[in-house]
């Protein structure tokens, strides 16, 4: 098992940075600084600072997205200050995770017998 750390990026559908969507740009950015991957959540509801409740509408989509990626603090760290370009961006989390790799617990396993 790893310590890492788990980045949480919260924005919505309709945040745009030029014309490209705010959560697709963190994502392949994410890719292009090669990290250990990004997952893209989308919420039912979301509500922000703001107060307003962002959930799907019949005629358009406003819903929170949660953009979430694990990688080593450093990595991380630096990765936050290339999205300060960004407008859109609500809350970002930083927090402690263990990293739990089945394989390397199975493959420690298969020599104890």
């Amino acid at each position: 098992m790893t310590m890492m750390k788990l980045l949480r990026v919260y924005t919505d559908e309709n945040a745009y940075f030029g014309d490209r969507k705010v959560f697709e740009l963190i994502a392949e950015r994410a890719r292009d600084a090669r990290l250990g991957g990004a997952t893209v959540i989308e919420a039912m509801i979301g509500i922000g600072r703001s107060a307003h409740t962002h959930r799907r509408h019949i005629l358009e989509n406003d819903r929170s997205v949660v953009i979430e990626v694990v990688d080593d603090d450093v990595k991380l760290r630096s990765f936050i200050a290339g999205l300060r370009d960004l407008k859109g961006i609500g809350l970002m989390t930083l927090e402690a995770v263990e990293v739990v790799d089945l394989h390397a617990d199975a493959d420690a396993g298969d020599g104890e017998n």
